[in-house]
């Protein structure tokens, strides 16, 4: 019996995927001056990919690469370690779940397979009007206000099933009433 050999060093063309454009690799290089090493850059670099193109593609985690002059393989390493990184387009707005211990005591099951069936699919999937993606998390830091789950970067507290139907329908369900932290937005200076 023999062994089937995989080139891992070749992609085709189409499945990179889009790139960095300059406005990213700018933002990116402005990260330099704050951290000990260009390398020590990589997490806000990886974000500022996937807040451009929405996942962070091969093409973009080589872009990063050059940038922060290490080997493709150690963004590769970074982006498959932490869950908020993906490697394939995600829906407009991010559903986290918790499956922490106290989010399930309280209900966290059943408000996962509500939302599964409310839109027809399975975590870390999209739905087909590339609106919603659904992943859990194994804690969303709110074990007073369970079952939780955020959108985007806003969290829900205190989720029951019958309340899907309006955090869903409310078209500002991801968007958070304070401004980003000044450490991943550097104030634009003038």
């Amino acid at each position: 019996m023999s062994w089937e050999t995989i080139d891992r060093t070749t992609v085709a063309e189409e499945k990179l995927g889009p790139g960095l454009s300059a406005a990213a690799r700018e933002k990116i290089r402005t990260f330099f001056p704050r951290y000990p090493s260009k390398r020590a850059a990589m997490l806000p670099a990886l974000h500022i990919a996937q807040d451009e193109i929405g996942y962070c593609s091969l093409r973009a985690m080589r872009d990063i690469a050059e940038l922060l002059e290490v080997p493709p393989s150690a963004v590769m390493d970074v982006v498959t370690f932490y869950t908020q990184f993906w490697t394939h387009p995600r829906g407009k707005k991010v559903i986290t779940v918790c499956r922490s211990l106290s989010c399930e005591l309280m209900g966290g099951k059943e408000v996962l397979a509500a939302l599964k069936e409310k839109l027809g699919i399975d975590e870390h999937q999209t739905t087909p009007d590339g609106k919603y993606s659904l992943v859990t998390e194994e804690c969303l830091a709110s074990c007073d206000h369970g079952p939780c789950m955020q959108i985007n970067e806003k969290t829900h507290k205190c989720v029951r099933v019958e309340d899907l139907d309006r955090i869903l329908s409310d078209p500002d369900n991801d968007k958070i009433s304070m401004p980003r932290s000044d450490i991943f937005d550097a104030p634009q200076k003038t």
